[in-house]
């Protein structure tokens, strides 16, 4: 599984971004699309996760303002980021679980910055 994120950017602080993770390869089964992020020198967290079956979750930080979505047809998942804040500037990180098979596979970042 090949996933390929982008939309990543510079953008002021209450402005809005789309980023984009498409999948390719062996990308059938039960999965769960997560969206990480990690900051300089924190952690990577969980931000906003979607499975094939819609269920969604969302880290408290980014209740409200990220809305994570996918198009089956498109083998895409989306998260679209409002309102952002300062402290949302992060490389971003798709990630594709499939619990049946126990892997797990990473895209590459893309990074957003927002300027106050």
């Amino acid at each position: 599984v090949q996933l390929q994120a982008s939309g990543g950017g510079l953008v002021q602080a209450g402005g809005s971004l789309r980023l984009s993770c498409e999948a390719s390869g062996n990308i059938f089964g039960t999965n769960v699309m997560f969206w990480y992020r990690q900051a300089p020198g924190k952690q990577r967290d969980m931000v906003a996760s979607i499975s094939s079956g819609g269920n969604i979750n969302y880290a408290d930080s980014v209740k409200g303002r990220f809305t994570v979505f996918r198009d089956n047809a498109k083998n895409t998942v989306y998260l679209q980021m409002n309102s952002l804040k300062p402290e949302d500037t992060a490389v971003y990180y798709c990630n594709a679980y499939f619990p049946l098979r126990q892997v797990s596979y990473w895209g590459q970042g893309t990074l957003v910055t927002v300027s106050s």
